[in-house]
């Protein structure tokens, strides 16, 4: 089990990670720099406190009637202001790297997101939601928590080892020898301590992004869940993915809980040689009292941060993992980029064109075969076909969603490849079933592809999709908030919201997947009518299912398999009786 979980998990390039992450600290170096200065005097300030107690007990070991308790005080109140200074110090330092750490995530998240802006549909198409905001929230936090804290201690830790070393060495070297002798083993436990742990760490991190994805499945769909009685079946999946996540955590968890405690053996069995040589030594007057309390303090400031490290490198295999995690995604093959010299597609009158086009989503399986479609400018096209005949892949290829693997997709002559996607898309407005509207007022929401409309633009929109009159209904009107996905208005309310939006949008061409699926039959009878009268002179693509609705079609092309079998208007396909027909008499039989 566990061979094979660091086999299938093995991170692929954690020294390149940490080298990514290191550039996006680059902006704070000077910040950086200065946490370092401060490490250095803050430690410093911490590491004299031990040779100062040392002073302080020689003078107290001078003998009865000759100790100077004037000078023991001395000695114990610098040693007090020396700690006291170093620990005002670090509370400066752990302030400066929460500083750094906030604007580090802010700065990735960004990234982040932006990255996901310029990413093609196919991959979250291939992805599942949960596990992308598992990256966008759970990996950069922990990412960001080992920047303000593990990158604090370990600055620390190497100032205080280095100095601890310094001392040591500076009061004896015999003792420094055995301390010293403690170091390969730390060294060689640690580096193997690390190969095991950290392809569970990555495991563990995949695990979440699983879990954050199922739970976010399941909440999406919760009403389905409910009216299908599947609570138990969806409890009993997240059980088992459940326990997967706690399985991965524990085997991260169980082998880097050694690491600690094992350390602190090794540490301890170098103290109790370090008692009996210095006992040794100081029966033969090789070293004095003083000294070696200071020795001993030394090699606890010694061993201290040695354990530190080992303690938190579960955190730092961790933060490495997810930060494999994270790169992973900014890795991702972005769109493909618009040709050099692409021209903007303005001026729009709306003739389209495919011609022999031939496209799957994968290398493995073609969808449409040698697909030939003409729409002419000003007309209403519906597509209509049996379920996977290719008509949502139409409408991916019209707005670029994917690009066609033969043939050519021509708007008012040009191939849309050499066009910026940015303005051919902007030549279509689109109403799909699957609505979506977002937190926001009313107004915001239909006005969300034009920014600048007003209020009258808004309105005329909004009765055109007969959504007014509801509208005016509600308390605060067009400022009524809406919430995260609609959720406090009906679904086909928040068509009708869409519709509007499709209306209000100033583009030449407009794509309608089912887009009145969830409205009565008078309420969609009145808004196609609306439709037809507003988007005169421009290209509609309509989808349907229900052919009683797309009868008036300028041209009706009927998809089977990918490829277009008939095309004509309603009268002329019912007329030659055939599959158009069969599907029409299908419907009301």
């Amino acid at each position: 089990m566990a061979r094979r979980d660091s086999i299938m998990y093995k991170p692929r390039d954690a020294r390149g990670a940490f080298r990514r992450l290191l550039s996006f600290m680059g902006p704070f170096r000077w910040l950086i720099a200065l946490v370092a200065a401060l490490c250095v005097v803050s430690n410093l300030l911490s590491l004299w406190g031990p040779n100062l107690a040392g002073s302080a007990i020689n003078e107290a070991a001078a003998g009865a009637g000759r100790v100077n308790f004037d000078r023991v005080a001395y000695y114990a109140l610098r040693m007090l202001l020396c700690y006291a200074a170093s620990s005002l110090l670090t509370i400066a330092i752990h302030a400066l790297m929460m500083n750094v750490s906030r604007r580090v995530a802010r700065q990735l998240r960004g990234a982040v997101f932006e990255k996901l802006m310029r990413l093609p549909v196919g991959f979250f198409d291939r992805n599942q939601a949960g596990d992308v905001i598992s990256r966008v929230s759970y990996d950069v936090d922990v990412i960001t928590t080992c920047m303000a804290t593990d990158v604090t201690s370990i600055l620390t830790s190497l100032v205080t080892v280095i100095g601890s070393v310094v001392m040591m060495v500076s009061i004896s070297l015999p003792l420094s020898a055995v301390v010293l002798f403690s170091v390969p083993a730390a060294v060689l436990y640690t580096s193997r301590m690390r190969k095991i742990t950290q392809p569970r760490f990555v495991r563990r991190s995949k695990c979440y992004g699983v879990m954050n994805g199922f739970v976010e499945e399941m909440l999406s769909g919760h009403k389905t869940i409910q009216s299908y009685a599947y609570e138990d079946q969806a409890e009993r999946r997240f059980d088992k993915i459940n326990t997967d996540a706690a399985e991965a955590y524990y085997e991260a968890d169980r082998y880097g809980v050694t690491i600690g405690p094992t350390m602190g053996a090794i540490n301890n069995i170098t103290l109790s040689l370090i008692a009996l040589l210095g006992s040794v030594l100081y029966m033969h007057g090789w070293i004095g009292l003083g000294s070696i309390s200071s020795f001993v303090l030394y090699s606890r400031k010694f061993s201290g941060p040695i354990n530190e490290i080992a303690n938190i490198i579960n955190e730092l295999f961790s933060a490495l993992a997810a930060s494999e995690r994270v790169f992973a995604l900014l890795d991702e093959r972005e769109e493909q980029s618009d040709m050099e010299n692409a021209a903007e597609l303005t001026d729009v009158r709306g003739d389209v064109r495919l011609d022999h086009v031939a496209f799957g989503y994968d290398e493995a399986r073609t969808i449409i075969h040698d697909l030939c479609m003409h729409a002419e400018a000003g007309k209403l096209v519906a597509i209509v076909g049996p379920t996977g005949a290719g008509k949502t892949t139409i409408i991916n290829l019209l707005m670029r969603f994917y690009d066609v693997d033969k043939g050519a997709v021509f708007v008012d002559e040009h191939d849309v490849r050499d066009c910026t996607r940015r303005s051919v898309r902007g030549a279509y407005a689109m109403v799909l079933q699957d609505t979506w509207v977002f937190r926001g007022t009313i107004f915001e929401n239909i006005a969300y592809g034009r920014p600048g409309a007003t209020m009258e633009e808004v309105v005329a929109a909004a009765k055109a999709a007969h959504i007014h009159p509801f509208i005016m209904r509600l308390p605060e009107g067009y400022q009524t908030v809406i919430s995260e996905d609609g959720g406090n208005i009906s679904k086909g309310q928040k068509q009708l919201l869409t519709i509007a939006r499709a209306m209000l949008y100033d583009a030449r061409m407009l794509i309608l997947d089912e887009a009145t699926s969830n409205v009565d039959t008078s309420t969609e009878r009145a808004i196609q009518a609306a439709m037809r009268e507003l988007m005169r002179d421009k290209t509609c693509f309509v989808i349907a299912h229900r052919l009683s609705t797309i009868q008036h079609a300028d041209l009706i092309l009927v998809l089977n398999q990918g490829d277009v079998v008939e095309q004509g208007t309603h009268e002329s396909l019912m007329r030659e009786k055939g599959f158009y027909w069969k599907l029409y008499r299908s419907q009301f039989e």
